[in-house]
């Protein structure tokens, strides 16, 4: 309770209502109290919503770096990273909480104008290496060069770890991707190409799970 000292006008010493009252060094002053934040609770839809972000960000954040370069569309006023989050979690995620999980081959690492391969493959070869294999789109049908280059992904979803290199050409068909630090592990793969003036980038395709060979 405030004690006032010098009638209604005067200095109090205290708190009255939500203003405390002191004196330092001769000079009376008032101030308010401190507002107390109450600790919000999250409802059943805000806790689904952090979960499935969650699982959403742990896999975006494994290759971030390409991400960027990817999903970079000026006219979308947001960075790769964030543009490719918000892809993954629309097409991605399922499952119901707490428990969500991704669909790893509707998962994108690239998204564009440009035309992908019209087949691909990934398959383990001996010495912790990964060959992809495609075949050109037949005719002319867009943008693409036979000097667009290749870009090849593999993740593991037990390490949260992504191996990436953007490769050959496209018109070689066929190319290696090392993954040394794998061994014995199942990995996710995708490819995907860069046009030959490095300003577009093809939807990539999924090419499948695969255990990595020693």
């Amino acid at each position: 309770m405030g004690r006032i000292r010098k009638g209604v006008l005067g200095g109090f010493s205290g708190t009255v209502g939500t203003v405390v009252g002191s004196n330092w060094k001769g000079i009376e002053y008032m101030r308010s109290l401190p507002t107390i934040k109450k600790k919000r609770i999250s409802s059943q839809k805000q806790l689904q919503q952090q979960a499935r972000f969650a699982v959403a960000n742990r896999f975006i954040r494994s290759m971030s770096d390409l991400y960027m370069l990817t999903y970079d569309d000026p006219a979308a006023n947001e960075t790769g990273v964030n543009s490719a989050l918000s892809d993954v979690l629309k097409r991605a995620v399922v499952g119901t909480y707490p428990s969500f999980s991704i669909l790893y081959n509707l998962v994108y690492v690239s998204r564009g104008s440009l035309h992908n391969a019209s087949t691909a493959n990934a398959t383990a070869e001996a010495g912790a290496v990964i060959r992809f294999n495609w075949v050109n789109t037949e005719g002319s049908i867009g943008k693409e060069s036979p000097n667009d280059r290749v870009i090849l992904v593999a993740y593991s979803s037990e390490f949260n770890r992504a191996v990436y290199r953007k490769g050959a050409l496209r018109s070689a068909l066929t190319d290696t991707l090392s993954v040394p630090g794998f061994v014995g592990e199942s990995l996710h793969t995708w490819i995907t190409f860069l046009s030959e003036d490095e300003q577009d980038y093809a939807d990539s395709l999924y090419t499948g799970q695969i255990d990595i060979q020693v």
